[in-house]
């Protein structure tokens, strides 16, 4: 691990974004609530800030972070895309980025999952960093990010 003991604990946030790409029919029972599973933006939603909070764990060098918030949004990019937006903010030494990644990822892959029965061939896309701020390098924004 880094050492980031010399490091001034700061606030420091930080969003990220998956997207999932599907058929049309998996799309329309996605929205319709039709899986017969649940509610999946609900489950996927809890997913995210759940593994948010085990980043630790699951990455062997990021140190484990007191979170002060964790939210996880789903928007349609278009009729057969879904937008996961993930975000993470703590008052500590080091970012938050991983934990937004992660739980961009894990939400995207809990729709996969509600999904899978109506459409194996869904694609999860475009992990990544869409902002930060706070320490050391301050905010940094992704170009094209919304």
């Amino acid at each position: 691990m880094v050492d980031v003991s010399a490091k001034a604990v700061t606030t420091r946030t930080a969003r990220a974004e998956a997207r999932v790409v599907m058929s049309a029919h998996a799309a329309d029972a996605l929205r319709e609530a039709t899986l017969g599973k649940g509610d999946a933006f609900v489950t996927a939603q809890l997913a995210g800030i759940l593994a948010a909070k085990q980043t630790g764990s699951l990455i062997p060098l990021a140190h484990p972070l007191p979170l002060a918030h964790v939210g996880v949004r789903f928007a349609w990019s278009d009729a057969r895309t879904l937008r996961v937006e993930a975000s993470a903010s703590t008052s500590a030494q080091t970012g938050v980025e991983m934990e937004a990644m992660v739980a961009a990822s894990i939400a995207a892959l809990t729709i996969y999952d509600m999904t899978k029965a109506v459409d194996k061939g869904i694609r999860i896309e475009a992990v990544r960093l869409l902002e930060k701020t706070g320490g050391k390098s301050g905010h940094w924004r992704a170009e094209e990010a919304q």
